[in-house]
């Protein structure tokens, strides 16, 4: 199976482990550091995989990431509960429902689900 996978930068990667892990629900695949806030951080949430890279040089910065959820509403109301989102979700034009949110990094989260009925 072919996949792709995003790898974010991060300033720290103790900061973002307690983001994506404690307040968005995503679980620890592996962690590749030696003191915590340095390294490489694979997390995921169902089929969604993410890498997080501290320090990340070479790849640019201020990263942005489609997530492609099932239900754009249910993961707002969860994740809106424990952080800051961008906007509330909106019937985009071509045809989905989507919000957004920032990391502790400034990586943007698009999620993106079916439109509302």
């Amino acid at each position: 199976m072919e996949r792709a996978t995003p790898i974010l930068p991060t300033e720290d990667l103790a900061a973002a482990k307690a983001f994506y892990v404690k307040k968005l629900g995503f679980r620890v695949a592996f962690e590749a550091s030696e003191d915590g806030r340095s390294g490489l951080l694979g997390i995921e949430r169902g089929t969604i995989q993410i890498t997080l890279d501290c320090p990340m040089s070479g790849h640019g910065r201020n990263a942005c990431v489609a997530l492609h959820v099932d239900d754009a509403d249910a993961l707002h109301r969860e994740w809106s509960a424990r952080v800051d989102v961008l906007r509330a979700p909106k019937d985009e034009q071509w045809g989905a429902r989507t919000f957004d949110l920032l990391d502790p990094s400034g990586n943007t989260l698009f999620v993106i689900g079916p439109p509302s009925r």
